[in-house]
């Protein structure tokens, strides 16, 4: 069965940092490329940033390059994003994606609150 689980979201004022983690299971994770997308309310769904199977490319929004930063440990087939200078428009339901081929998978998503 595969799963995507998502944690480490919260409440953090403006400035702040957050990790975010992502558990994998049920697939071999090592082939596949890993996102992190976010929704917040009243808009689509947009891409934050996406790592891929082996850890050596990385690509980021215009929005959030310079402060978050995604990784994977394929060792322990999990993803992060790590989120610094947050600021109240970074808030939204994170969510973690795996894609191979075919194969695209969703998490149930994280909550990210920034507000003071």
């Amino acid at each position: 069965q595969v799963q995507l689980v998502e944690s480490g979201g919260g409440l953090v004022q403006p400035g702040g940092s957050l990790r975010l983690s992502c558990a994998a299971s049920g697939f071999t994770f090592r082939r596949y490329a890993m996102s992190w997308y976010r929704q917040a309310p009243g808009k689509e769904r947009e891409l934050v940033a996406t790592i891929s199977s082996d850890g050596g490319s990385t690509n980021y929004a215009d929005s959030v390059k310079g402060r978050f930063t995604i990784s994977r440990d394929n060792a322990k087939n999990t993803v992060y994003l790590q989120m610094n200078s947050l600021k109240p428009e970074d808030t939204a339901v994170y969510y973690c994606n795996a894609v191979f081929a075919s194969y695209n998978y969703w998490g149930q998503g994280t909550q990210v609150t920034v507000s003071s």
